[in-house]
């Protein structure tokens, strides 16, 4: 749905609601909503899993066309590197972040920097996953923002050729959301345990999960000898 057309639709709405409603601007309503595009981490899983998926066809016709991940371990971090990303490339197209084990045991346990042998906190990484969206919302609303900014100003200047240009760009804004491809170590526990800690990585928005094939309790680094 384009910018107008939001704005239509919450000056529909609010016109049903009555008098009471009369305050709400359809405009805020609409730049609210394009502020907020992903309501749940349901939402941006669903929205990358297919970004992924067509990568892998992509890649799959031509080795050429491969994505790159990049590896952090905040959100603050991750939201940088994209804001980067898009300002340098113009795009976010083929660009992912990887959530690596060792680094989550390194730089997110609450015992301070471990090895790599599931010995932080199961839900480390699904709390990271959760933060990396927060922030990558945020570069969203940051941007949308200014450029509300600009459309206004192109308005109140009277030009109609900047507020086309400026609403252009609203209405195909690519945002700064993209797959998370995240490390579950070996699962940290029996099959249930792998089950719920999987739930609740996608509930927070993961689509890639990277399982290892080992036994929980005696997971070890993947350069370590006899695992």
């Amino acid at each position: 749905m384009s910018y107008s057309s939001d704005i239509d639709a919450a000056a529909s709405l609010i016109k049903e609601q009555g008098s009471a409603w009369n305050a709400i601007s359809p405009e805020y309503v609409a730049r609210m909503r394009a502020q907020n595009r992903f309501q749940t981490g349901i939402d941006i899983a669903k929205y990358t899993a297919a970004i992924m998926r067509k990568d892998m066809a992509e890649y799959d016709a031509d080795s050429s066309s491969y994505t790159q991940s990049l590896g952090c371990w905040h959100g603050f971090i991750g939201q940088q590197k994209m804001i980067a990303i898009k300002k340098h490339l113009q795009t976010t197209n083929k660009r992912y972040l990887y959530l690596s084990g060792w680094m989550v045991a390194a730089l997110r346990s609450d015992f301070g920097p471990l090895p790599d042998q599931s010995m932080h906190e199961k839900t480390s990484v699904s709390a990271l996953i959760a933060e990396l969206y927060t922030f990558l919302r945020q570069a969203d609303a940051r941007e949308l923002g200014g450029l509300f900014r600009e459309l206004d100003a192109a308005r109140e200047a009277g030009d109609a050729a900047a507020e086309a240009a400026v609403q252009s760009k609203i209405d195909n804004h690519e945002t700064h959301v993209v797959p998370i491809i995240a490390d579950i170590d070996a699962g940290f526990g029996n099959e249930e345990a792998t089950y719920l800690l999987a739930k609740q990585m996608i509930e927070a928005g993961a689509c890639c999960i990277q399982l290892e094939n080992q036994v929980s309790d005696a997971k070890q680094c993947g350069h370590q000898d006899g695992k």
